[in-house]
């Protein structure tokens, strides 16, 4: 190990794997925007990123050695780049706010909440278009990059922080660079592949059921009965669900099905029997006055709880750690000698790690001058593309922002959850309550953009250090990777959201793109400006309770021994149903119920190749919302409305 020869960093960085990123960042920013469009949970698509940056230079290279042309040897740390690249590309598609703060700014989600409504203004509104929202990302995505760069070696060496995504990644693209692994490797691909077309001509038979309208098709077939069906409880035949209940832990998934029996089984149909008592009876579906705004404020309330308390404890936990270290320093002349113990300890395998990870640095001088400079172009410019945030709103930003990156990313290396949004929530809270009744809303959602850019691309970044540590890629060509991601991101992922925005019927409640989190998103940013006055009767104190009851959970999580804690579901995760619906939990339930079956059938087999499985789920369907995009877009309906009712009694 300590022998092997590492390609000097210009060379990790070749043509085609630019040309292997941007491909791939397309497919995967549109499965992101699916997911945030539809349900807003988003599994890690790390691993389905190795596995096809691998998979397509592989065949690259093997074409060209058909017409006789004699290509450079892949090497994992091209591997790595290339899945720098993705993450970096499709991590935007997310942050990038697609299916929350910037939908919450447009005209449906106002006129949803109601022109009526205390606080939703229509001078708040500014929809969509490609112009400023490839603008507003080239102006916000970059300044994550430089934020936390100088603290690499610090996160990723000092405080071997495990980044579990991001070692994963690099195990796998280890693996696949050894003469074992590559077979194993191709077989892992033609699995993927065999999934992928299942999953995509499944998708393409659907289709042909699936009718005008919202309640035709495979998506809406009452597979547990049609009472049942009323309170979405069915099972919907979605690949991409079934996928990520076969790559999110058990927890995860019961966690959803249980929030889903909670919210659906029990609280809704009690509070609907409560109407003309706690709210006017003969209000719309979808109006906030009503039912709605319970189910809305409920999920807002358990999602802030859960945010809170990971905050909390994250900021105690790096608190504590830093202390410790400082105590540690306390004793100087013996923490020297203590240093050349260590040293001789290290491994001749870490230290050759470590060599590596040091030796092409990206100086500090560029790090911070590029954060101020990229920052100071940003103050002058957010405020030209919303005029409601004034420039030293987005300067405040900035300066608290490095502080909240590091948290954030300190929280990923430990426990491998992204908090982003909840730091873009926090912000949004104080900006909104900040800029108070003029403009406020906006103010607050634009706040929110630019913490959630940040913070979350701060902490892709650690993640993929620590991928390409373990791999031994050079940091440098890491950074140029994670830039040149950045810039195909800003570009690619507004583009295939203008596809899905002009294909569908976005953030309509009833159809399959319900956008959950633009209501969510508006919602808050309200609560900012007006308080909590506007609430229907008794939400605040049902509110309340779960607020509590989601700090109490966690608690526990982290309070009782393993063996315990370990079937305490988790919040955040019980929070999405409420909202959305049933159905998708049941999806994600039958993947775990696969999964599970199978680890106890054959453990090594299903290790082997349940990523695999679930990455060709989601990928076939994620393909399959091209054709089906353009079909929408050229007015083509499906042919056949599968439609079921009761068969009528005499």
């Amino acid at each position: 190990m300590g022998s092997e020869a590492v390609p000097p960093w210009r060379e990790q960085v070749t043509a085609r794997g630019l040309a292997v990123s941007a491909v791939l960042g397309v497919l995967f920013c549109l499965i992101t925007h699916k997911l945030n469009l539809t349900v807003g949970i988003i599994p890690s698509l790390n691993v389905a990123a190795g596995l096809l940056g691998y998979f397509l230079v592989r065949t690259w290279t093997a074409a060209l050695e058909r017409l006789g042309v004699v290509s450079k040897p892949f090497t994992k740390q091209e591997n790595t780049v290339i899945q720098t690249c993705v993450v970096a590309c499709y991590g935007l598609a997310f942050s990038g706010g697609f299916g929350s703060y910037i939908l919450a700014m447009d005209q449906k989600t106002y006129e949803l909440i109601g022109p009526d409504y205390p606080g939703n203004r229509a001078v708040d509104v500014k929809n969509p278009s490609l112009g400023w929202m490839i603008g507003f990302m080239f102006v916000v995505s970059f300044l994550g990059l430089f934020s936390l760069v100088a603290l690499r070696k610090v996160m990723v060496i000092d405080y071997k922080l495990t980044y579990p995504s991001g070692t994963a990644t690099a195990m796998l693209i280890n693996s696949f660079h050894t003469t074992t692994g590559a077979e194993l490797a191709d077989k892992q691909v033609k699995c993927l592949g065999k999934y992928l077309s299942i999953s995509f001509f499944w998708n393409c038979f659907k289709w042909f059921f699936s009718g005008v309208g919202d309640s035709c098709g495979f998506d809406n077939f009452p597979s547990l009965g049609l009472e049942a069906f009323k309170n979405t409880f069915y099972f919907d035949f979605s690949p991409t669900y079934i996928g990520c209940g076969l790559i999110c832990p058990h927890i995860v998934n019961c966690s959803t099905l249980l929030g889903a029996i909670i919210s659906w089984g029990f609280l809704w149909p009690y509070i609907s029997t409560k109407a003309g008592d706690w709210y006017p009876a003969n209000l719309g579906s979808n109006d906030f006055k009503g039912l709605y705004g319970y189910k809305v404020f409920i999920s807002v309330a358990v999602i802030l709880g859960d945010g809170l308390y990971n905050l909390i404890k994250i900021i105690y936990a790096t608190t504590k750690e830093i202390m410790n270290a400082r105590a540690k320093q306390g004793r100087l002349p013996l923490v020297q000698v203590q240093d050349d113990d260590e040293d001789s300890k290290l491994s001749a395998e870490e230290k050759h790690l470590n060599e590596t990870f040091i030796k092409d640095s990206i100086p500090s001088w560029l790090a911070g001058s590029g954060y101020v400079g990229l920052a100071a172009i940003s103050t002058a410019t957010v405020p030209m593309i919303f005029p409601q945030i004034k420039w030293y709103l987005v300067l405040s930003a900035y300066v608290v922002a490095p502080l909240l990156a590091f948290c954030n990313s300190y929280g990923a290396g430990l426990t491998d959850w992204n908090l982003a949004s909840t730091y873009g929530k926090i912000g949004l809270f104080i900006f909104a309550s900040w800029v108070g009744q003029n403009g406020g809303v906006i103010a607050g959602l634009v706040a929110c953009g630019v913490m959630m850019s940040i913070v979350a691309t701060a902490s892709d970044l650690m993640q993929d250090f620590k991928t390409g540590y373990l791999t031994l890629s050079s940091p440098r060509s890491m950074f140029v990777s994670q830039l040149i991601g950045t810039a195909l991101g800003c570009v690619i992922a507004p583009l295939t959201f203008w596809l899905y925005w002009s294909a569908f019927d976005i953030g309509n409640p009833d159809g399959s793109f319900k956008a959950p989190y633009a209501v969510i998103f508006r919602e808050m940013s309200i609560l900012g400006v007006e308080g909590l006055s506007a609430l229907p009767q008794h939400c605040l104190a049902i509110c309340s309770f779960f607020f509590i009851a989601s700090l109490v959970i966690n608690l526990l999580r982290d309070v009782t021994p393993k063996n315990v804690s370990r079937f305490i579901p988790i919040p955040m995760a019980m929070a999405i149903p409420f909202y959305i619906g049933a159905y998708f939990a049941i999806d994600m339930f039958v993947g775990t119920v696969i999964l599970f079956v199978w680890e106890r059938v054959n453990r090594k087999e299903c290790d082997d190749f349940a990523g695999a499985v679930a990455s060709g789920l989601i990928c076939g369907d994620g393909i399959w919302t091209v054709p089906s995009a353009i079909l929408s877009i050229l007015r083509i309906d499906p042919p056949i409305c599968m439609y079921f009712k009761p068969s009528l009694t005499s």
